[in-house]
């Protein structure tokens, strides 16, 4: 009796170990997918001027298929 409750306590121990193991790693990714958040939401909010179409003068010269202008 007295082995089946220091194996009960080991087992035990031993789960939450591995569960505080596992919190820890998840709580650790926290601050970055916040920061990627603000990132997503600044760039949604953020104005962008590369909608429209591009203004004749200033396209850029293309380049020939062998490199030459």
């Amino acid at each position: 009796m007295e082995l089946q409750i220091v194996l009960a306590i080991l087992g035990t121990a031993g789960v939450m170990s591995a569960l505080l193991f596992a919190l820890k790693g998840l709580l650790d990714q926290v601050p970055d997918v916040i920061r990627s958040w603000h990132r997503i939401v600044e760039e949604a909010r953020r104005p962008h001027a590369d909608h429209g179409p591009e203004p004749e003068d200033q396209h850029r010269p293309s380049a020939d298929i062998d490199g030459s202008q």
